[in-house]
């Protein structure tokens, strides 16, 4: 199993990353409203400003402080912190 930096010290495992998306867009926000009534959102960003949503397998869905071009590089080519 590969664990992906997604910054401040947490780490989710790179193969199950379904997409990693801005979270600007309407459809987007209402994934996490959902995520957050399901009791299945996971707030990573340790009170910073939210730059990418990811979207896992699980159907769980992660706030990361990162832009979703790092957090793609960073599943790629495996690197951390």
């Amino acid at each position: 199993m590969e664990l992906v930096s997604i910054g401040y010290g947490s780490y989710v495992s790179a193969g199950r990353i379904v997409a990693a998306v801005e979270p600007e867009s309407n459809p987007i926000k209402r994934v996490v409203a959902q995520a957050r009534d399901s009791g299945k959102l996971v707030d990573a960003t340790y009170g910073r400003k939210t730059e990418s949503v990811l979207i896992m397998d699980s159907g769980h869905v992660i706030l990361c402080p990162l832009p979703p071009e790092t957090v793609a590089q960073r599943a790629g080519d495996g690197e951390e912190d």
